[in-house]
């Protein structure tokens, strides 16, 4: 013990023994020291877990691992109060889309699990504990093909337990499934891009508020091969069951089966705050089979859904008690339908831009496709106020079984066409506003250009 730390120990009246004890052991530790190899060559599960129980035996710390690609063939825990840490201080990307040609994970810290192959249940690759954080990797599943009919299942990736787990400035390059955030309070999610191929976040069983920010799932490891085609047809990028109001904040998925989907548990439904979220080719950008009837808000997003026998953006099932609002969103496609929505609960939609509706992709056309409406409203309570609607095309198709609707204070393009098709349910539309009509307006519309201009002819 040095004799500054002495004379500071007992100023403080601290037992020397025990201040001995807190200055020689180090707040950082290397994976190095305990046998890691930065190779690839070696399991570096036991060296790995050996520094994370250190720094958890000196009641927390940070383990770090430099520059290097490190192989598990086992999975890891990282305990409570310690951090483990690679070189990254922002999600970094690779191959696909945006950067074709670019080599798989070969810089920075990058993970390399194996284990669990074959199944999707089991442990996790890595466990994060009450307080405890993974920062700053790629992960890269080395032995998942591309050119594989359909990918190897995995366990998921990271499982959040316990109380403000965090991840965040990770890539999950290719994991099966990427990360369950379930059974935790305020866990944080931030920074995180990559290519989940079955499913990219999970989150139930929270009842004290969890932070998902900056998530975006784009093909950084492989488009255009059979195992994209698999996620197109069968993943899904964000799954919700029960959370006591989150907030989930610039969010985006490309490629699945599903983007976004709100299912009912156990353990209950979801409600939360949902900011700047987006699903872009998705067979269905939007399902929600039940939410809370406090409702799950959504503000600022968009939904592209162009592919598949019958794309349409939004999907509220038939199962639907709850609440869920749009809010200044937009959609597009081309698609059948922008939203279909049912159940007994209630949808809204406010100041939203609806487009590209009344198209089917090649090979599934259909001779009423023209004749499809933007929303088709089959069943609860729908309120769609303060929006446009640019084709020139139906814009609402009111069901048989539809409890309330209010539609009101819309701009439509051509003329107002909504099909009320209720029977005994209480419907009001009124103040919505067409083309204006006359020679000296379609004069006006036939010289302007633009998209509004077009869909007139």
């Amino acid at each position: 013990m040095t004799l500054a730390a002495l004379v500071i120990a007992l100023s403080l009246n601290v037992d020397p023994a025990a201040a001995a004890s807190a200055t020689t052991n180090p707040m950082t530790r290397s994976v190095m020291n305990y046998g890691a190899a930065a190779d690839g060559s070696a399991d570096c599960t036991a060296a790995f877990q050996r520094a994370l129980d250190a720094a958890s035996a000196a009641n927390g710390g940070i383990v770090e691992a430099p520059t290097g690609r490190y192989r598990f063939d086992g999975t890891l825990t990282v305990p409570p109060n310690v951090t483990l840490r690679g070189t990254f201080t922002y999600s970094p990307s690779h191959t696909g889309l945006r950067d074709k040609g670019a080599p798989l994970p070969v810089y920075g810290s990058v993970l390399e699990p194996r284990c669990g192959a074959g199944s999707e249940e089991g442990a996790p690759f890595v466990t994060l504990q009450d307080n405890a954080t993974l920062q700053g990797f790629s992960v890269h599943y080395t032995e998942q093909k591309t050119d594989a009919p359909e990918p190897m299942p995995y366990p998921y990736a990271v499982a959040m337990r316990g109380n403000n787990p965090a991840i965040t400035d990770v890539e999950l390059l290719n994991p099966y499934n990427g990360i369950d955030a379930s059974k935790n309070q305020r866990a944080l999610i931030r920074n995180i891009h990559g290519q989940p191929i079955h499913i990219g976040l999970y989150v139930n069983e929270i009842y004290d508020i969890g932070r998902i920010e900056n998530v975006h799932w784009n093909p950084w490891w492989t488009m255009g091969t059979p195992v994209y085609k698999w996620q197109s047809e069968h993943g899904t990028g964000f799954l919700f069951g029960r959370t006591d109001w989150h907030y989930v904040i610039n969010t985006f998925c490309f490629g699945y089966d599903v983007g976004y989907k709100f299912i009912k548990t156990k353990e209950g439904v979801c409600n939360g705050n949902f900011l700047g979220i987006g699903a872009d080719d998705c067979r269905t950008s939007l399902v929600a089979e039940d939410t809370a009837p406090m409702g799950v808000l959504i503000t600022n997003g968009e939904f592209v859904s162009f592919r598949a026998p019958d794309p349409t953006m939004i999907r509220v099932e038939k199962t639907h008690e709850g609440t869920i609002r749009f809010v200044n969103c937009a959609f597009w496609g081309p698609a059948r339908r922008n939203a279909v929505v049912d159940g007994v609960g209630t949808v809204g939609f406010s100041d939203c831009t609806f487009m590209q509706w009344g198209h089917a992709p090649k090979g599934f056309e259909k001779p009423d496709d023209d004749r499809q409406p933007s929303i088709d409203a089959l069943g609860g309570s729908v309120i769609v106020r303060g929006c446009e609607f640019m084709e020139n095309r139906p814009q609402l198709r009111i069901g048989a079984e539809i409890e309330r609707v209010i539609v009101s204070e819309n701009l439509v393009n051509g003329k107002i066409r909504m099909d009320d098709q209720s029977r005994g349910g209480k419907v009001i539309i009124r103040d919505n506003a067409g083309t204006p009509a006359g020679r000296r307006w379609k004069r006006i519309m036939d010289d302007r250009p633009g998209f509004r201009a077009a869909r007139l002819n």
